[in-house]
């Protein structure tokens, strides 16, 4: 009788191989054990590779996985020296990787700083909402069009505004919509629908530190004309 083999992805059906997922959907798209297992490989012992991830992220949550040490790691079942090496070796590149990233991501500090990040709407002859996504550092991490057409206070829904925010891992937000005839005022849509996403921001621990309004030539922020709750 042959010795039963590793069950590696190529093995499994086709709507279960993380790296189709991957290929079609992203890798945002799949969940912790899904992009393990792609690192893993292959399985051991009659197990596919996607049971041995789930079984490692059980015992070694990912915040935990990424401090383990190569000697712990290597020795972890399921895991032995190579994939070990290969598991390190991406954690390390993409804590390089964010380490670049949060040199160069652009800082939000005042109004300005908002208005210089929206220069693309700024002419539009149509009304744009934006929200401005950002990290624990003000610092922007994505940045979204929610709506286009008139803004009034039901035609933007906080779905809209704060998935993007849980998506992106986002510490706060910026709301910034133009006014394309110019003038900056806010208007009781824009109070009552700022108001509205700062309530929504509070039920989910996602704060709005401002609503700004944006022409050709000028701003306008809600914040620093005391009118964000």
């Amino acid at each position: 009788m042959g010795k039963i083999g590793h069950s590696k992805m190529r093995d499994m059906p086709r709507v279960k191989k993380p790296r189709e997922r991957l290929m079609e959907k992203g890798p945002e798209a799949l969940k912790d054990y899904e992009l393990l297992a792609i690192l893993l490989r292959v399985g051991c012992e009659g197990k596919n590779v996607l049971d041995i991830a789930r079984r490692i992220l059980s015992e070694y949550p990912l915040q935990t996985l990424t401090k383990t040490p190569l000697e712990k790691m290597r020795a972890v079942k399921g895991i032995g020296p190579a994939k070990a090496c290969t598991i390190k070796a991406a954690f390390e590149l993409s804590k390089r990787a964010f380490a670049i990233d949060q040199d160069t991501l652009p800082t939000i500090k005042k109004s300005k700083d908002v208005a210089d990040e929206v220069v693309d709407i700024r002419r539009l002859k149509r009304e744009h909402f934006v929200v401005l996504y950002l990290n624990a550092r003000n610092q922007l991490i994505h940045k979204e069009i929610v709506s286009v057409g008139t803004l009034n206070a039901n035609i933007v829904h906080p779905r809209e505004v704060f998935q993007p925010a849980v998506m992106h891992s986002a510490a706060s937000i910026i709301l910034v919509h133009n006014h394309p005839s110019g003038d900056t005022s806010p208007s009781n849509d824009d109070v009552q629908l700022t108001k509205r996403m700062v309530k929504a921001g509070e039920m989910m621990g996602i704060e709005v530190l401002d609503h700004v309004i944006v022409s050709e030539r000028s701003f306008l922020s809600l914040k620093e004309k005391s009118l964000l709750p």
